[in-house]
């Protein structure tokens, strides 16, 4: 579904992403994991075209998207929920929702799936999103990227300063996206245990690049969780 072929990125003089290259198949989970300032945010924002690349392809379904602006690759099909949820407040949650469908054909109706999958987002649906909780929020933020039916969702650290209970139906929505086989899903991660129970494969980046890669089901033995703390 999408194919990173040696990626540099650049601010400045700072050379943030040395040569990165993965592959994300759809129907599976890739996790992408690292402390803090090691890029995996200026990853993101190149796939999304939001930071030029500096050199390197990328390819979304066939197809060489490295020169696309960023609303051309949310029609393509990529879906993006930010670091930091990013909704919009002042509107209701039916509102941000409808926001998501921009790219389909006038009259498209909410997928109902959005509503199965977080059923307060229906209950809620007339309040505005600066009022919903923070876990409820984040909710929304899926909920709308989810909207447009992309063949490549992306989530930026979705279990950051959300309550538990939120995380287990987020991690439940996420693994039931990938057993459709719909989309290939690009998971950043910090909390370990989140990552390690929905990885099929995991990227782990230090200093700009993958220092270690490889099946989720082998992420306790490849000392991943001693690497993170290191």
């Amino acid at each position: 579904m999408l194919t990173v072929t040696d990626l540099h990125q650049a601010y400045g003089g700072s050379h943030i992403l040395r040569g990165l290259s993965c592959e994300l198949k759809a129907g599976e989970v890739t996790t992408l994991l690292g402390r803090n300032g090691v890029g995996k945010t200026t990853l993101l924002k190149s796939l999304m075209g939001l930071v030029k690349t500096k050199s390197g392809c990328i390819r979304f379904d066939g197809r060489d998207i490295t020169q696309l602006a960023p609303h051309e690759r949310v029609k393509a099909g990529i879906g993006y929920v930010p670091q930091g949820r990013e909704i919009f407040p002042r509107l209701t949650v039916e509102e941000n929702l409808l926001m998501g469908l921009a790219t389909r054909p006038g009259g498209t109706r909410i997928p109902e799936r959005i509503f199965e999958m977080f059923p307060v987002l229906r209950q809620m649906l007339h309040r505005r999103g600066g009022d919903l909780s923070g876990g409820q929020q984040q909710q929304l933020a899926i909920g709308r990227a989810l909207a447009m039916g992309p063949r490549l969702l992306i989530l930026d650290e979705p279990t950051e300063g959300i309550q538990p209970s939120i995380i287990k139906d987020i991690e439940r929505a996420i693994r039931l996206l990938a057993q459709t086989g719909e989309m290939a899903i690009l998971l950043v991660e910090q909390y370990y245990d989140f990552a390690e129970a929905l990885a099929d494969q995991y990227l782990l980046m230090e200093r700009g690049e993958f220092i270690m890669r490889g099946r989720g089901e082998t992420m306790p033995r490849d000392g991943v969780r001693e690497a993170l703390a290191v």
